[in-house]
């Protein structure tokens, strides 16, 4: 069983904490993403997997045996690294054999016969004659993971394996890996600074910041549920606005937005005084203005003026800002349908749903109230 435990783990390089207390239990063949900016730790915590790193407080078990100090080649894990580390001089059919040639009860046809399985289900039969040097950036990812599943492992740790493709490549290839991880059945860590990759790829999601756990979840918990402002923020494309104020007898009240709260918000953030309001751009309801729509504004209505205008065929995202004043930097992103064409300047009345707002603790950063979420309904044919 490829099940994980860490136990209170610490990783600190002299006076620099990388990884501070955390606590994590991954299950059996489950696909979990460590997901963070640069910095964060989330490497570091795979190499402690990995056995490249010893942790300096902290347990950490593997299938339930203790691994602090086991060397990496008795973990029973194999790595994929984001630069492939493949063996230039080698032929790929020698590249993924390398890593049978250490382990035990193996006889050379029954080596060979293993890669070839592991070839064709990789789709790199063909390739098996030819050199790294020969192949695509695809091909090359494809061969490095050849060469970690040939061994069969209990524990499968990538680190940023699709950083090195394009886009429209790591877009297929995140598909195939999923598959690929479906079919083994392997406990898989991956590690990525790509939000995109770990809400479509990950059965769970673990964000990491400044070395802390901020929040462990399924995607769509972590998207409409976060934790803190630092989940709301880094989870999303694009990302949430943050309004920043303070409680006021109507509600909210930030530099350019005046927000009257409906009864749910009031009683979550009763005590507050510096709160942020959150709320996702397709949660901003943008309609042209009318000449007549000033007066007839109704609480949750504001008049704005669209800045930028980025068209991506399927949606347009829109930075908005405040129309009544001289505003020098956007207020709120906008997503909204790619058929309706706003040109920047143009005019717009906004309308944000007291249900689609995420409130937060302005001081701490933690959530004091999110959106309301409506009872997911099953998909029918």
């Amino acid at each position: 069983m490829g099940s994980i435990q860490l136990d209170h783990l610490t990783k600190r390089f002299g006076e620099t904490v990388a990884v501070e207390d955390v606590t994590l239990d991954i299950a059996d063949s489950e696909f979990l993403v460590l997901v963070g900016p640069s910095g964060c730790g989330k490497s570091t915590t795979l190499r402690m997997l990995a056995g490249l790193e010893t942790p300096t407080a902290g347990d950490l078990y593997i299938a339930g045996e203790h691994m602090n100090y086991r060397v990496p080649q008795n973990r029973d894990i194999a790595m994929v690294f984001q630069d492939y580390a493949l063996y230039p001089h080698m032929t790929i059919h020698e590249n993924v054999r390398f890593g049978l040639e250490e382990e035990a009860g193996y006889t050379d046809s029954e080596m060979d016969e293993r890669v070839e399985e592991v070839a064709e289900t990789l789709g790199i039969d063909d390739l098996l004659d030819r050199k790294p040097g020969e192949l695509s950036g695809g091909q090359q990812q494809r061969v490095a993971l050849g060469r970690a599943i040939v061994r069969d492992p209990e524990v499968f740790l990538m680190d940023e394996p699709l950083a090195n493709l394009d886009a429209k490549l790591r877009a297929k290839m995140r598909t195939e890996l999923q598959r690929l991880q479906a079919d083994l059945d392997v406990t898989t860590v991956y590690v990525t600074h790509n939000q995109t990759e770990a809400m479509t790829m990950g059965d769970r999601i673990a964000v990491l910041n400044d070395g802390q756990l901020q929040q462990v979840g399924e995607p769509l918990e972590l998207y409409h549920e976060p934790a803190n402002q630092f989940v709301a923020g880094f989870i999303g494309e694009p990302m949430m606005n943050f309004l920043h104020g303070n409680r006021a007898d109507a509600g909210f009240v930030g530099e350019h937005i005046e927000y009257p709260f409906d009864e749910r918000l009031e009683r979550a953030v009763d005590g507050v005084d510096d709160l942020v309001l959150g709320v996702r751009p397709e949660a901003v309801d943008v309609r042209r203005a009318d000449e007549s729509s000033a007066p007839n504004l109704g609480p949750h209505e504001f008049e704005m003026t669209v800045s930028v205008t980025e068209t991506h065929g399927d949606q347009n995202i829109l930075s908005l800002t405040h129309a009544a004043e001289s505003v020098d930097h956007d207020v709120l992103r906008a997503v909204t349908d790619g058929m309706h064409i706003v040109k920047p300047g143009e005019p717009v009345t906004v309308a944000i749903d007291p249900e689609t707002i995420h409130v937060f603790d302005g001081k701490t950063g933690k959530t004091i109230c999110n959106r309301r979420i409506e009872t997911a309904r099953e998909l029918t044919i």
